[in-house]
């Protein structure tokens, strides 16, 4: 079981990782960020795109919205600049939600309709707020293989490197 201190923990470094690496493509080239590579959503581009619609998803269902967008590969934003400031306003979004999370909240049963299969699932929801954080971090990882590829290391993005993690909740 999860809790919010863990939620809070995850959001700030979900937000943190994603302003790096959105600093760091932000010196490639459009073309490069476009280029297909192989990669599940091909491009630097298709992966931020799908990052960020993952989260809108996945936060639509916990808060209770209709979700966005109809397919995992749906780009949200063609433009760059845009897509950079729409991840920064879900990110303070989900560390806004993230805040206010309690535990009888994360051990309810959540029910949600899967969008690949269309079949509707039961499970408690720290084990979906859990794979928020899970799916973020999958697809970063993807991204930063992609940007290596592209001669760009991301440098270190592992969670015990995130600024002011010290002064964390124990």
């Amino acid at each position: 079981m999860i809790d919010r201190d863990y939620c809070v923990t995850m959001a700030r470094y979900n937000r943190w990782m994603n302003e790096r690496l959105h600093d760091a493509c932000a010196g490639f080239p459009d073309a490069d960020r476009r280029r297909d590579l192989g990669a599940f959503f091909r491009s630097i581009h298709g992966t931020l795109n799908h990052l960020l619609w993952g989260d809108r998803v996945w936060m639509s269902r916990f808060t209770g919205g209709a979700p966005p967008w109809s397919g995992a590969g749906d780009e949200i934003c063609h433009d760059f600049d845009e897509l950079r400031s729409e991840r920064a306003r879900t990110d303070a979004a989900i560390l806004e939600w993230a805040g206010i999370l309690d535990e009888a909240w994360l051990r309810a049963p959540f029910t949600w309709t899967s969008g690949v299969d269309g079949a509707a699932r039961t499970h408690p929801a720290w084990v979906l707020v859990a794979h928020l954080f899970n799916h973020q971090a999958h697809h970063r990882g993807q991204l930063t293989t992609l940007m290596m590829q592209l001669g760009r290391d991301p440098g270190v993005t592992d969670l015990p490197w995130m600024p002011g993690l010290d002064q964390a909740v124990v």
